[in-house]
C-alpha cells in the first residue's frame, strides 16, 4: 500500500515592528525591508504577513530566494531600542 506524502511546508520566523501613523497602524519586517499597514493592530499584522508572503513568493519565482538565505535562516537576533538626540 502506498503512503501519501504530505508536502513539507517551510516557514520563516521573521521579526515585525508596528507603530501608529495617524489613523493607520504601520508594520515593517526589518529583515526584508517590507512594510504594510492596516486599520488596527491585527489587520496590520495580517497585511504585513501577506506582503512578506508575496515578497518571498516573487523572490522565489525570480530566482532571488538564494540571495536571502542568510537573513531567512538566521537563528540569532537581537532587538532593542536606541536613543539619539532630537
Amino acid at each position: 500500500m502506498k503512503t501519501a506524502h504530505k508536502p513539507i511546508v517551510k516557514s520563516y520566523r521573521l521579526s515585525a515592528v508596528f507603530w501608529r501613523e495617524g489613523k493607520q497602524i504601520v508594520g515593517k519586517c526589518p529583515e526584508l525591508g517590507v512594510s504594510s499597514c492596516g486599520d488596527d493592530w491585527e489587520d496590520a499584522k495580517r497585511m504585513l504577513e501577506e506582503a512578506v508572503d508575496l515578497y518571498l513568493h516573487h523572490a522565489k519565482k525570480l530566482g532571488l530566494l538564494q540571495d536571502l538565505r542568510d537573513v531567512l535562516s538566521a537563528q540569532d537576533r537581537y532587538a532593542t531600542f536606541i536613543e539619539v538626540p532630537a
